[in-house]
């Protein structure tokens, strides 16, 4: 299949002057993450790209001592767990009157600036001020703009070209007239790189190309602009119409249409803190915490059949969606995009079994790797698509959604109940102990050290022991599928929900509680013997409401103790006073993640206890390393004794629960 670029180099002269708007939380937000630095191969994972409106490709800045004027990539996510095309495929070269030397970008660089909207740099020589300014058009399309400044009292004859290195051998480049085709055996993602406004000479080779501009002459004081647009389009959409849109679209007035949009989303979420962030500090996190979050998102193509959020693509592994991730990320995302939260969650439906089953992770291209059923995850469903239906309104979303979610519900307690005591065990389909252990997200937490798989059916297995933070997410989305029934006007269920879920807080209550050491252990499977390593899902019932205020107040004298969960961050995953806690390296052993410390925040809010939540928030918060610092990106987990960030870059699910820590969720 074909992978393709395409291209419009257009030129205008116009008067000097160049009118900004001030968009003011933009403003305060550049620079929130660094996109500096130089890919020295296809598979270079150093640096983070920028990306918008769900494309599925991505730019940064070339660090300093690699600097052209051109973006760095494009970072190709349509093909393979993504790679880079280029270090700078539309790399600029300029030359002031015949015969001089080509600009020196290294030492003419003034600046380099990222807004959640858009990327730009600028250069300056003694005559010349080059500015470049990059962003995305669509889903499809970055279109990035050129303009040269004649800044001298005299008249500059001036000769350019764009050039482009390509890294894959498997991508070929063809010259036809007037256009450059980019092919790929990788990959199905279809375009053209096509010259339009102007007469260009290209020339390909098998390592790259070259389009050179006609010579053109600068007076004192004009602009001359090049505009490039580069799309990388799946065969599902529209080249066609794509191409009409490229067309149409006026550069100035598409980026101007951009920043609004940014600002409005900056300052709608800013107006939603909660009182006590009111510091622009939190404004800045948040932005950040946004462009995170846009930087993972991708419009629906091949096998993910609506848009949602990656775990991280800068993680090659992480190019997926996630049953988990996205019930999450999408808890989030409705605050300030509420049609991608239902997509994320429409997304993860889409491959819902008959039997209600619902897989671990779903991907683009199963070739590269397929979509796991060997395990489910923690039933947080309900949860988020109530949370989604009360910010939208959105009743016909809700009764799409209701009838799925009941059936998942039941898949628990008919595939995942080995001694059918109404309390589940999590587990996997295919009969291997690690899928049970990831079916529960805590991948190697320290209580499934000496787990067995037990049999239950064809097909469902469960681990010898009932967890205390699933049954506590069973019993929560009793309450949630109650609500959703109340809401549909269906009161035979809205009624049965609501007593099973009494029922299911009972035994919750008396079979996980520990009252020597005040906390909720997972059980053997026959209910009588408590696994007493103390880790984070121990105070899943305070975010269920399933505890009782006496357990409650227990739990909580433990979560603020500095000896056990009262670390630097705060609410690591296993207790730090555990022989077998290891705070860096240890995954679900120790190192803090924001879904847990969310969970565990919210639980102590749930009870009343303020101060608590307000003391380990702004401990998470000030300790997480760079979260509060420009340039530094959201990391996948965090060290709890000196709050180093840990694993992958740009995580979206830690980006989420941060956001929902300084809103007023």
């Amino acid at each position: 299949m074909q992978n393709f670029i395409y291209a419009i180099f257009l030129s205008t002269t116009i008067q000097l002057g160049f009118a900004q708007t001030k968009f003011p939380n933009l403003e305060n937000s550049k620079n929130s993450l660094s996109y500096s630095g130089y890919p020295a191969s296809a598979t270079d994972r150093t640096s983070l790209a920028f990306s918008d409106k769900g494309s599925w490709f991505a730019y940064g800045f070339l660090n300093a001592n690699k600097t052209e004027a051109g973006f760095s990539g494009p970072l190709l996510l349509t093909e393979q767990n993504g790679v880079w095309l280029s270090p700078a495929f539309t790399s600029f070269h300029l030359k002031e009157n015949p015969g001089q030397n080509e600009i020196d970008w290294k030492v003419s660089l003034v600046r380099q600036t990222s807004y959640n909207s858009h990327l730009e740099q600028e250069f300056k020589t003694k005559n010349l001020i080059i500015r470049q300014q990059l962003f995305f058009l669509s889903g499809h399309t970055a279109l990035q703009k050129t303009s040269i400044t004649n800044i001298s009292n005299q008249s500059i004859k001036l000769n350019g070209y764009f050039s482009g290195e390509k890294y894959l051998k498997t991508i070929q480049l063809h010259a036809k007239k007037k256009e450059i085709t980019v092919t790929s055996k990788k990959g199905n993602a279809v375009g053209h790189l096509q010259f339009f406004g102007t007469e260009v000479n290209s020339k390909v080779t098998s390592t790259g190309y070259t389009t050179t501009l006609h010579s053109f002459v600068l007076k004192p004081k004009q602009i001359k602009e090049i505009l490039i647009a580069q799309t990388f389009i799946f065969p599902q959409y529209s080249w066609k119409e794509e191409q009409q849109k490229i067309r149409k679209s006026n550069f100035d007035l598409a980026l101007e249409t951009t920043k609004q949009e940014k600002e409005l989303q900056l300052t709608h979420l800013i107006s939603h803190k909660k009182t006590i962030y009111a510091d622009i500090l939190y404004s800045n996190l948040l932005a950040k915490l946004a462009l995170t979050l846009q930087n993972n998102t991708r419009i629906a193509a091949e096998g993910l059949k609506h848009n949602g959020l990656f775990p991280s693509y800068h993680y090659e592994w992480f190019n997926g969606f996630w049953a988990w991730d996205s019930w999450k990320q999408a808890a989030a995302v409705v605050h300030y995009d509420p049609e991608v939260a239902k997509n994320q969650i429409r997304a993860m439906f889409d491959y819902q079994e008959p039997n209600g089953f619902i897989p671990d992770c779903v991907y683009r291209d199963t070739l590269i790797e397929p979509n796991n059923y060997r395990n489910t995850k923690s039933p947080l469903a309900a949860w988020v698509v109530l949370k989604v239906y009360k910010k939208t309104n959105d009743k016909d979303f809700l009764k799409a959604l209701y009838p799925k979610l009941k059936k998942y519900h039941e898949w628990w307690f008919r595939e995942r109940d080995h001694d059918h005591d109404g309390l589940c065990e999590f587990g996997s389909t295919d009969g291997t102990l690690i899928a049970a252990k990831w079916e529960s997200g805590m991948d190697n937490a320290v209580r499934f050290d000496s787990s067995v798989l037990l049999q239950n059916r064809k097909y469902a297995f469960s681990l010898d022991q009932e967890s205390v933070d699933l049954n506590s997410f069973l019993y929560a989305e009793k309450i949630f599928l109650s609500e959703i029934a109340s809401v549909l006007e269906d009161q035979v269920n809205e009624s049965t929900f609501k007593n099973q879920a009494e029922i299911l807080k009972g035994k919750i209550q008396a079979q996980f509680w520990d009252e020597t050491t005040g906390w909720f252990y997972d059980t053997t499977i026959d209910g009588k013997t408590l696994l007493k390593d103390m880790g984070c899902e121990g105070y899943f019932p305070l975010w269920a409401n399933a505890a009782t205020p006496e357990q409650a107040e227990k739990i909580k004298n433990n979560m603020m103790n500095p000896e056990i969960f009262n670390t630097f961050i705060p609410l690591p995953t296993l207790a730090a006073n555990h022989p077998k806690f290891k705070p860096e390296g240890g995954y679900w052993r120790g190192p803090i993640w924001l879904d847990q410390v969310y969970f565990g925040i919210t639980g102590l809010n749930n009870y009343g206890y303020q101060k608590e939540t307000e003391t380990l928030t702004y401990k998470t918060i000030h300790n997480a390393e760079g979260a509060l610092k420009k340039g530094y990106a959201i990391r996948e987990n965090y060290q709890p004794i000196t709050g180093k960030g840990l694993e992958a870059y740009n995580f979206s699910w830690s980006a989420a629960h941060f956001m929902m820590l300084l809103l007023n969720d």
